[in-house]
């Protein structure tokens, strides 16, 4: 069963992805699973300054791939079938913002991080030793513009699944034009 078509408008860092997604009932069933494991995560919840551990968002979100594999193993191609110029699959997005958006971030800051890690002394503690890295605040701010993204994927995916989002994003991420929240 073919359910709505859906616009699709996805600005990732390299590419941007605009037309329809008209999914099926297998679709469905796989974007609900994959909008549970993106609200469940730092990927949407905003990173604030001081808070939290940046390796530990880092694992977190390198985490989104393999579960998006195994999503789209478990349903097979039925859920990434090219369907036309600018119409979109479910397994064509999940790969976009596999390869387009979340590897670009995390191929730039895990060795980046990695290397700053490998000078902390063992007295220090993880936080406090990451609070004190000068490309912390870079970090941050690029982890939000990925985290803006994944709001705007997890949104389509909560349309598709015909859910209301479960998380209540800070006002800095309701996109514009959006009234999701009101």
């Amino acid at each position: 069963m073919k359910l709505q078509s859906m616009k699709v408008s996805l600005n990732l860092k390299i590419l941007k992805v605009e037309g329809t997604w008209t999914p099926t009932e297998k679709e469905r069933e796989a974007a609900w699973e994959l909008y549970v494991e993106l609200v469940t995560r730092i990927s949407v919840v905003e990173f604030k300054d001081k808070e939290g551990i940046l390796r530990e968002a880092l694992n977190s979100l390198y985490s989104i791939f393999s579960i998006t594999r195994e999503i789209l193993r478990r349903y097979g191609p039925d859920v990434a079938i090219p369907r036309g110029e600018r119409e979109y699959s479910f397994g064509e997005l999940a790969i976009m913002i596999l390869n387009y958006e979340l590897r670009l971030l995390l191929t730039k800051w895990h060795p980046l991080l990695q290397e700053y890690e490998a000078k902390k002394k063992p007295e220090v503690s993880i936080k406090e030793y990451e609070d004190k890295w000068k490309r912390n605040t870079e970090m941050r701010k690029e982890l939000n513009e990925t985290r803006k993204i994944l709001i705007q994927y997890s949104n389509l995916l909560a349309e598709v699944a015909k859910v209301k989002p479960f998380y209540k994003p800070s006002k800095d991420t309701i996109i514009a034009g959006e009234d999701t929240f009101a």
